[in-house]
């Protein structure tokens, strides 16, 4: 990585929406936008006693002081409602099977069920979210994860359990976009990452979490009980949002929605290479954090004999390197573009992965060589994550919803492709989820090293 003192602009792109943008000059911008004048979520423009005009309207006020740590603290709690639905059952899939005379491998579907329901819903709401504001799209989602969660714990069969997780992440789907889409309209280039790692402490927290209060809920309740309790969540939250959350897209700003417009506008991004490369990357590191929790209670139970306690702990483990990476990202934003973190996260990320490939290949190093660069995987997982969407919205901020749509969708869609891939090629070693992890990181530098240029101007 440069030194600090040099000045960095991104090279020009084909696309002429695009080009030449300087996010050095959009950092320094967004961290010396002026304070808001009340201690609010976002600027009341009622309460400055100025005419509302076209100008003051399109620019929003970043949260400052108390307001930040609020908005931080909302925000991250409805981040958390998805991997909290998704994962707070996983100890129930048993007794579910069970309780409904239900195969296995059916009930494995409710949980492909949410994330297709995710990964497709984004796509919809992006553009909704970009033509009526996001409120409107984030208290409907909530109130459908809230219904679609009391249909869920009243599931009489597999089908009906499977459509109501559909419908779940349909409205987690929501909350989702609209909460990435709000950091865009407060937050552009390192303030946005440096928000967005912020949240990725809650992110990274979460999935470890939901099994254990999802074990502990069944200690006390059936299955049914803790989709109650899920649904029990998205009341507080909705209530939350309802209070504590302002519009921040101006009407001045909205977009129409109409099928010509909203296909324009994906063209439009698509058509933008640099943020495809951001999208293929955050997908690729997705991909590659879902096949390590996919692979890895087989991987370190089975084949390397930890004890489930022992498995735990290096589990736990490995999640404390994704969140030094997350955490570790703010410090390092205060000297380093985020471009040049992304470069240097997946480079960290693919160097790790070849390691643990050649150590799962080959035996050389036991459990020892196999856990140590799972860490520092992680580790770039979580330093690579905050950055990219942050770069990818700050490039379209006139459509973030839509963006952030489809940020959220290929997250999910290539994400979701990395354990049945290790399944599907056996589970005789720890060589099938080192070959997924190894190629999904090395496919991300690849991709950085294609689409993120960057000129230093001395």
């Amino acid at each position: 990585m440069t030194a600090p003192t040099t000045t960095l602009h991104d090279a020009p792109d084909a696309d002429p929406i695009t080009a030449d943008r300087d996010l050095t000059n959009l950092d320094t911008q967004a961290h010396t936008a002026p304070a808001a004048p009340t201690d609010t979520l976002v600027a009341d423009k009622a309460s400055t006693r100025e005419p509302v005009t076209a100008a003051t309207v399109s620019a929003p006020v970043a949260p400052t002081g108390g307001a930040y740590l609020r908005f931080v603290l909302v925000v991250g709690a409805l981040i958390a409602i998805g991997p909290l639905t998704i994962d707070t059952y996983l100890p129930a899939l048993p007794s579910i099977t069970r309780d409904l005379a239900a195969s296995e491998s059916a009930v494995q579907a409710t949980l492909t069920g949410i994330l297709l329901g995710m990964g497709l819903g984004q796509l919809l709401v992006g553009p909704l979210a970009d033509a009526i504001g996001r409120r409107r799209p984030l208290i409907a989602g909530l109130a459908l994860h809230i219904a679609a969660s009391v249909f869920t714990a009243f599931a009489p069969t597999i089908e009906l359990l499977t459509v109501g997780r559909v419908l779940q992440g349909l409205g987690n789907a929501a909350v989702a976009v609209v909460s990435m889409a709000m950091v865009r309209d407060l937050f552009q280039g390192s303030a946005a990452a440096t928000m967005l790692s912020r949240l990725m402490l809650v992110m990274g927290l979460a999935p470890v979490l939901a099994p254990t209060l999802g074990g502990a809920i069944l200690q006390a309740t059936s299955w049914r009980g803790v989709f109650l309790l899920i649904a029990g969540a998205g009341v507080v939250l909705v209530t939350i949002a309802a209070l504590a959350l302002r519009e921040t897209l101006p009407v001045d700003r909205r977009r129409q929605l109409s099928v010509r417009e909203v296909l324009s506008t994906y063209r439009t991004l698509l058509r933008d290479r640099t943020f495809v490369g951001l999208i293929l990357i955050s997908g690729l590191m997705f991909a590659t954090l879902f096949a390590y929790i996919g692979g890895s209670s087989f991987v370190l139970q089975d084949i390397y004999g930890l004890s489930v306690a022992q498995f735990g702990l290096a589990f736990g483990l490995n999640s404390l390197g994704f969140l030094t990476g997350s955490q570790l990202n703010p410090v390092l934003l205060k000297r380093f573009a985020p471009r040049q973190l992304v470069r240097f996260g997946v480079t960290v990320g693919a160097t790790a992965a070849l390691v643990l490939l050649a150590a799962a290949a080959t035996g050389i190093g036991g459990l020892t060589l196999v856990l140590v660069p799972l860490w520092f995987l992680l580790f770039a997982c979580g330093l690579t994550l905050p950055n990219t969407p942050a770069l990818a919205l700050t490039r379209h901020g006139e459509a973030a919803g839509t963006a952030a749509a489809l940020l959220g969708a290929a997250q999910f869609v290539i994400g979701g492709a990395a354990a049945p891939l290790i399944g599907a090629m056996g589970s005789d070693s720890a060589v099938p989820m080192a070959i997924v992890m190894a190629g999904t990181a090395v496919l991300a530098a690849l991709v950085a090293t294609a689409t993120l240029r960057v000129r230093v101007v001395r």
